[in-house]
């Protein structure tokens, strides 16, 4: 886990090979995100809206955060990073904010993300734990507990849709779906094994791969990379954003857990 972006990079379990996806050609620079891994979202999704040259999924995954804590729990190794509002932010979004990432380590990757309004107004933002998960190949997996969800498809101007069955990837894929807490299991037979996310207080689930059109125009992802990673995301965007009060917080956690086949 780095301070920059709070971004976590690595976990594997007991037993188990590495459970999230890393590029080889991430760049590891000042003003760049972490390429795989958790990347935060924060305080929007995608673009923002009213301003083409903000920095896409919001400006925390690339900031530098301080450390809180770095504790022991029976759950495992526990490390909370925070980043708060400054003239930094305020050039982007003019809230005051305090954003907390718990993080922890052991048989399950529990992430928290903990956002407070420290200011005098509401506070309205989207939210998401970009995970990247890693596969053996997307085209050979499915995709369990999202059958009858409808979703907003961004590959198709966020029309909305309605999943049948389990999800196969077979083309670039950028869905949003919608009014979802319920687990969502990635099956790999490859592999042999099943990652399996449950998460709280988040009412949509993004799952993303931008197959071989869409990973030719992204330089920090390597030859074929495309193909070993899906993600899928605990996230709070478009009408499912979170309005917060003065002095209210709002935390939204992703359980990762995986298994054998």
């Amino acid at each position: 886990m780095y301070l920059h972006g709070a971004h976590v990079t690595s976990w594997r379990p007991a037993d188990h090979d590495e459970v999230l996806f890393l590029s080889t050609k991430s760049r590891w620079q000042e003003g760049h995100a972490i390429r795989g891994g958790v990347p935060i979202c924060f305080p929007w999704f995608r673009a923002k809206a009213d301003d083409p040259q903000a920095p896409a999924h919001g400006f925390v995954r690339t900031r530098m955060w301080q450390l809180e804590s770095i504790v022991e729990s029976d759950a495992g190794v526990v490390v909370t990073m925070f980043t708060e509002s400054d003239e930094q932010s305020r050039r982007w979004w003019p809230a005051q904010f305090r954003l907390a990432h718990r993080a922890t380590f052991g048989s399950e990757l529990r992430l928290e993300l903990v956002c407070s309004n420290t200011g005098t107004t509401p506070l309205r933002f989207e939210e998401a734990l970009h995970t990247y998960n890693r596969v053996a190949d997307v085209a050979n997996l499915h995709l369990q507990g999202l059958d009858g969800t409808r979703f907003r498809d961004n590959t198709d101007s966020n029309n909305e849709k309605r999943q049948l069955h389990d999800i196969v990837i077979a083309s670039q894929m950028d869905n949003a779906f919608l009014d979802t807490q319920s687990a969502v299991d990635i099956v790999d037979p490859e592999l042999r094994r099943r990652i399996r996310l449950q998460k709280s207080n988040s009412l949509t689930t993004v799952v993303w791969n931008p197959w071989r059109e869409g990973s030719a125009r992204m330089q920090d992802l390597g030859d074929g990379e495309w193909r070993q990673f899906l993600c899928v995301e605990a996230s709070n965007i478009m009408e499912s954003a979170v309005t917060l009060e003065p002095g209210e917080k709002h935390t939204m956690t992703a359980l990762l857990s995986v298994t054998k086949l």
